[in-house]
């Protein structure tokens, strides 16, 4: 009632589109938009989903130690990734099957991305070509994913002279992991929402692994077969699904130029590492000699810093994006990155750290 008794009609101020004040709100609206079987898609894992659950107890594990009065008030979130900008060291994933999410997917993606000041990576399974994706923000569009299948050449090819600076090769997906969240929904998208980079004419530009037919034993490349079809082309390569110091050796000696620990956002082997529990380990061994990117279980500015301090030059999210994308297509996208870089500038300050150049291992401490 009002001062004068009569009723008070409430609105919802539930935000919409880009007027999210939270990562939460973002992932609720995406969930409540999505059909059942779409959203399980987004958010199951392999197994037992020991390996998805890990990942964000992993994160908990560690504190920000706190450096005050540093004189810090306008921390520089910027850097750089194989001489690419980035705002904020933030990438999207190459998460597949885009169009579920949003009618034009990875464009969107790319475009609120280029609009953030940071890159994606184009998905080989995705709805829409790496062409059409690149095309639609060339600013962001920068790096395509690619898996070492026989089709390697072909698609390596392609994503060069599409316009492309990088290959990202997903070596911990020879086939798709036993999700059995996804069985038992009986989640059977049409073909097409993968099909993006099919070529009509039968070329095998991309992989089949969506295809039936096609046996594991043909898709289980090894580090030697992959050194020498990259070796072949004209452009560097980020190694992803890297969980071990061994793998990430080899795939330094294959000619790397960048690793990507991963463990697939848990939809791969389970049990597997946290891919935040390996990074020290692998930043150790890798010692400077290339980038390290991290993914799998980010979800707030907190785990960015984290991610930064424990030895990764920037994270790559994947259900992040794709919240954001579910959400509110291009503008929800962007105000995830907003949201991001928002909590990190704010933790820097706090944390007394002017740049993500001065980000150490001794600024964070196990709980």
């Amino acid at each position: 009632m009002d001062e004068n008794g009569d009723p008070v009609t409430v609105t919802s101020t539930y935000p919409r589109d880009a007027e999210f004040v939270a990562l939460e709100q973002i992932h609720a609206a995406a969930m409540r938009r999505l059909p059942p079987d779409a959203a399980v898609y987004l958010e199951s894992g392999a197994g037992t989903e020991s390996t998805l659950r890990a990942n964000r107890e992993a994160f908990g594990r560690w504190v920000i130690r706190p450096r005050p009065m540093s004189g810090v008030s306008a921390p520089d979130t910027s850097t750089t990734f194989l001489g690419m900008p980035l705002s904020v060291p933030v990438l999207t994933a190459p998460f597949g099957g885009d169009g579920l999410f949003w009618p034009d997917g990875h464009q969107s993606v790319a475009r609120a991305n280029a609009a953030a000041g940071v890159l994606s990576i184009v998905p080989e399974v995705g709805t829409f070509s790496y062409e059409t994706v690149r095309e639609a923000a060339p600013q962001a569009a920068r790096i395509a994913q690619v898996h070492p299948y026989e089709s390697f050449p072909y698609a390596a090819k392609r994503i060069k002279e599409a316009g492309y600076d990088a290959l990202c090769v997903t070596v911990d997906c020879p086939m798709t992991g036993f999700r059995v969240r996804n069985k038992m929904a009986q989640f059977r998208p049409g073909y097409g929402i993968w099909a993006g980079n099919r070529l009509d004419d039968g070329t095998p530009a991309v992989n089949d692994m969506f295809r039936l037919g096609i046996s594991a034993e043909n898709q289980s490349w090894t580090w030697e077969q992959l050194a020498a079809a990259a070796a072949d082309q004209d452009l560097p390569w980020i190694a992803k699904g890297i969980l071990t110091s061994e793998a990430a050796r080899a795939a330094l000696e294959a000619g790397a130029s960048a690793i990507l620990v991963s463990n697939h956002g848990g939809r791969q082997i389970d049990p597997a590492p946290a891919s935040l529990d390996v990074l020290p380990e692998i930043a150790a061994t890798v010692a400077g000699r290339a980038p390290v990117l991290l993914d799998s279980g980010v979800r707030t500015g907190a785990d960015v810093l984290l991610a930064l301090a424990l030895g990764a030059d920037a994270v790559v999210i994947g259900r992040l994006a794709a919240y954001g994308l579910a959400a509110a297509g291009e503008a929800g996208v962007r105000r995830t990155i907003e949201l991001l870089t928002d909590e990190l500038r704010t933790l820097m300050i706090l944390a007394g750290i002017p740049d993500v150049a001065s980000v150490t291992r001794d600024m964070v401490a196990p709980r």
